[in-house]
């Protein structure tokens, strides 16, 4: 009973000292964060730092999103009940159970095979059913079979691929985080029109590329 404790204390922590102190306001968003048990997604071994300020590790070198990331990336899009929402990038798979509890159905692509499984397992686990794990590559192979009202991306990309904007719906949100190492833009594209979008820049932060998205290396003579 007093790890579950500690958790709830952590929680409510997070999401008042860190979360809410980043400029998140949105109350849906704030309840969802501090209802979804963080420590459910991550490895055994930094259960610890499910709270923290910070990316914690998941398998295969990758990380979570520092919560106050996710936080703002939630509130950004705003998202409706009735919403279909894609993630590019599952990773442990906590992200697309916050979206899950804000959208109503949300479909999430991992490349990497291990951490696919691993997502399915531990969203099963959590009871959520709204969410459709896909393992496959985003930047290539992966063709969707509707227009989305959000899309989250989750790793950074170098430039935003066209095939991500065009994969919205009218009127639909795409977060994503694109430039080079050190700097690089949070952004929100709408799509106003068939070819019409609209950039808004949110903050700037950085955060892992996404696998295919790094800048390529520069060799000078």
């Amino acid at each position: 009973m007093a790890n579950v404790l500690n958790f709830e204390k952590a929680r409510f922590n997070m999401v008042e000292q860190q979360v809410r102190t980043w400029e998140v306001l949105d109350g849906r968003v704030l309840d969802v964060i501090g209802t979804i048990k963080r420590e459910d997604f991550v490895p055994v071994r930094y259960r610890k730092l499910a709270y923290a300020d910070l990316a914690v590790p998941i398998a295969e070198g990758q990380s979570m999103l520092k919560p106050v990331v996710e936080g703002r990336i939630l509130q950004a899009l705003e998202i409706n009940p009735d919403d279909e929402v894609l993630e590019i990038g599952t990773g442990s798979g906590y992200f697309a159970a916050c979206l899950a509890k804000l959208g109503r159905m949300v479909t999430t692509v991992e490349l990497r095979p291990e951490l696919a499984e691993s997502a399915r397992d531990r969203l099963e686990q959590a009871g959520i059913r709204n969410v459709q794990v896909e393992q496959a590559d985003a930047l290539s192979e992966f063709q969707p079979q509707v227009a989305f009202d959000v899309i989250a991306v989750t790793g950074a990309v170098t430039r935003v691929p066209e095939h991500f904007r065009d994969w919205l719906a009218p009127g639909g949100r795409l977060f994503v985080v694109h430039g080079l190492d050190p700097i690089m833009e949070a952004i929100v594209i709408t799509r106003m029109g068939e070819e019409q979008f609209v950039q808004q820049s949110l903050f700037e932060t950085v955060i892992d590329y996404l696998d295919g998205a790094a800048p390529t290396p520069r060799f000078d003579l």
